[in-house]
């Protein structure tokens, strides 16, 4: 067990590392929501030139009309983007000052400090809420705090979405969204449209129809053809020459109904990639962090003292109940300087005690003086020994 002390200054670059996802999906939602915008433009300038009527044109009044309604309806379409604009800069606005607020921190025992971090730990209780489909309690804990612009539940909530759909065997949802972000997705190398393509032919080919089969092959000229995707194609072939019922691998794998949880899992996996979220939950990494910077090597050890034990000193918390098994698997943490206690002493079963704390501990105790006993042992036979038996403790 180790008592540390808790530093009074405080290092805000150190806290944003893990705040840096806040900032990049607004940034990465914009970007999204600004080649929407741009490909809303690029199509109706199409649509509106080719639709202006020609001087001869039999109807002028009745075409003019068709290229006001398109206009019309791209209006709509920018409207409604620029709405969305406006409340992801919003949202970013609302971060960025949620960060700033760290800045004017002076230390950790601060009560501006203790605000901050119980507002962080609500997020990410909300994001571990949302990341396990909880997303109604999530959205109960987040209007509760006030939580509207430091969390993301439209977008997690469009993913859980989506991925509960592929694992029912629906494909569509994906597929949408893959048509939407395209352009990003074949920039970061994703094959998750293919794999989407590829189940779609999995389940034409599955039925062994005829023309299911026909309407197979044209579905796998029209999506595998090209040097990049030949791996895709080959299955394709694979699979129409094997048929639901082989058992040679991998078409047998891929004619599993556990193929639809692999998808939903990839899709998953594309979907924070695409927007910079994490693959853990922040949760996670925030308690893994804090359980290494206290763990020692003697929370874990035969020496640990029982939650029981009375020794004057503070509550190791990786030594507690509730934390000692899950910080079991978590790395130490690497630290340059060690903190005893003044003129420390060990007993000859191995624990070590400052030499005054370890006297005033045996005198509540009621031990008899030149004897002194282990004060962590409560029992009422435990071994005594004589003071001339400890032994001073050097720190190398």
């Amino acid at each position: 067990m180790a008592d540390h002390p808790t530093p009074s200054k405080l290092d805000p670059d150190a806290h944003l590392l893990l705040e840096q996802s806040l900032l990049r999906l607004p940034h990465a939602l914009l970007q999204k929501n600004l080649k929407a915008a741009q490909r809303a433009i690029e199509s109706s300038n199409k649509a509106l030139a080719a639709a202006i009527p020609a001087p001869n044109s039999p109807d002028p009044l009745a075409a003019l009309d068709a290229t006001i309604a398109k206009a019309q309806t791209l209006k709509r379409k920018l409207e409604a983007l620029h709405a969305e604009e406006r409340a992801l800069h919003a949202q970013q606005k609302a971060r960025i000052e949620h960060l700033e607020e760290l800045h004017g921190v002076v230390g950790v025992g601060d009560v501006g400090y203790e605000r901050w971090a119980h507002v962080r730990l609500d997020r990410l209780l909300v994001d571990y809420l949302l990341r396990q489909g909880f997303t109604g309690s999530a959205k109960a804990l987040a209007e509760e705090k006030g939580l509207g612009g430091l969390v993301d539940l439209g977008v997690f909530e469009e993913c859980g979405r989506i991925e509960e759909g592929l694992r029912r065997g629906e494909l569509a949802g994906a597929l949408s969204w893959c048509g939407e972000n395209r352009g990003a997705l074949r920039k970061g190398g994703s094959e998750l449209e293919l794999e989407l393509r590829l189940q779609q032919f999995i389940e034409l080919a599955r039925t062994g129809d005829t023309a299911k089969l026909m309407e197979a092959v044209v579905h796998a000229r029209k999506h595998f053809s090209g040097d990049q995707v030949a791996k895709f194609g080959l299955q394709a072939g694979g699979l129409i020459a094997y048929g639901p019922d082989t058992f040679v691998e991998p078409y047998h794998s891929l004619y599993s109904p556990a193929r639809y949880p692999h998808l939903a899992s990839l899709f998953t996996q594309t979907h924070h990639a695409l927007f910079s979220l994490p693959p853990t939950p922040l949760l996670h990494t925030a308690l893994s962090a804090g359980l290494s910077a206290l763990k020692t090597p003697a929370c874990h050890s035969a020496h640990a003292l029982a939650t029981s034990a009375n020794t004057g000193a503070p509550v190791c918390p990786i030594c507690s109940t509730e934390l000692n098994e899950l910080a079991r698997s978590v790395p130490y943490a690497h630290h340059t300087k060690s903190h005893v206690e003044e003129d420390p002493v060990v007993l000859p079963n191995g624990r070590v005690f400052g030499r005054e704390r370890l006297r005033v501990l045996n005198e509540k105790l009621g031990t008899k003086r030149g004897w002194v006993r282990d004060p962590t042992v409560l029992d009422k036979g435990a071994v005594e020994w004589e003071e001339g038996s400890l032994r001073k403790v050097f720190i190398s």
